[in-house]
C-alpha cells in the first residue's frame, strides 16, 4: 500500500554549526531543500515528527512533500547525517523534483518465493549479495521497491542484476555502464559440510535397503 508523507519545516536564517547545535537542543533537525533551479533554502524540522517518518522504509525511495512555511514542494530524500552512538538525526538535504526530472535513486529488493525456490527445496542456502540498488528514471516513474522472485533459482546459480524485471522507465544505473557491472544480486549455494538433497537422502535408503536384502 502506497504511503504518502509530508514534512513540515519552518524556514531558518541563522547557519553555521554553533546554530545547528543550539536548534538540536530544542528537539529540531537542521536541514536544506534544493534543486530545479531555486534557490536553496535552509530549514527546520521537528526531530520526533522526522523520526516517525524514517521508521518507513518507503521514505528513503519515494516521492515526498516537504511543506516549508506553508508551501509544498515534491522532494527526495538525498542525504541524512545521524549520530555516531545515538538515535538522532543531526541534518537531512531534500532535493526538489518534478515529475519529469530524471533522477538516481537506491531503491530496496524484495525478494519473495525464497522459501519455495528450486534451490531451498533441494537443501540449498540462499545468500543476498545485495540490499539495495541505485536507479535511474523519472521522479514520475521511482518505484518503493523492486521484487525479486527467487521461485526458480537453483542450487549453484545466481540472479544478476540484469535479469531482474524492471517497472516501465527504470533502469538499473550500473548496467549503463556496461555489462561488466551486471553484479550479482542474490544466489543458492549447498551447505557447506556436504550436506545432502532429499533426493540423495532417498537414494542413499534405497541403496541401503536393497544391500541388506541382498545379504540374506
Amino acid at each position: 500500500m502506497s504511503v504518502d508523507f509530508n514534512i513540515i519545516a519552518e524556514s531558518r536564517k541563522d547557519v553555521g554549526k554553533g546554530a545547528s547545535r543550539r536548534l538540536r537542543h530544542t528537539g529540531k533537525v537542521p536541514g536544506i531543500i534544493y534543486g530545479s533551479g531555486k534557490d536553496s533554502v535552509p530549514f527546520t524540522v521537528m526531530h520526533d515528527d522526522l523520526m516517525h517518518h524514517l521508521e518507513h522504509e518507503a521514505f528513503y525511495s519515494h516521492i515526498l512533500t516537504v511543506t516549508v512555511d506553508g508551501k509544498a514542494q515534491k522532494a527526495v530524500l538525498k542525504d541524512l547525517q545521524r549520530h555516531p552512538a545515538r538515535p538522532k538525526v543531526l541534518h537531512v538535504d531534500f532535493l526538489r523534483v518534478s515529475d519529469t526530472d530524471v533522477i538516481n535513486m537506491q531503491v530496496p529488493m524484495h525478494f519473495i518465493n525464497e522459501d519455495i525456490s528450486v534451490g531451498v527445496k533441494a537443501g540449498g542456502l540462499v545468500s543476498h549479495l545485495l540490499s539495495t540498488i541505485e536507479i535511474t528514471c523519472k521522479a514520475s516513474d521511482l518505484p518503493e521497491y523492486l521484487q525479486i522472485d527467487l521461485v526458480d533459482l537453483d542450487v549453484g546459480a545466481s540472479l544478476h542484476l540484469s535479469d531482474i524485471n524492471l517497472p516501465k522507465g527504470v533502469q538499473i544505473t550500473a548496467l549503463t555502464h556496461g555489462t561488466d557491472h551486471d553484479l550479482p544480486v542474490v544466489s543458492i549455494h549447498a551447505p557447506k559440510g556436504g550436506g545432502t538433497t532429499e533426493e540423495e537422502d532417498e537414494a542413499a535408503d534405497t541403496t541401503a535397503t536393497e544391500e541388506g536384502g541382498a545379504s540374506e
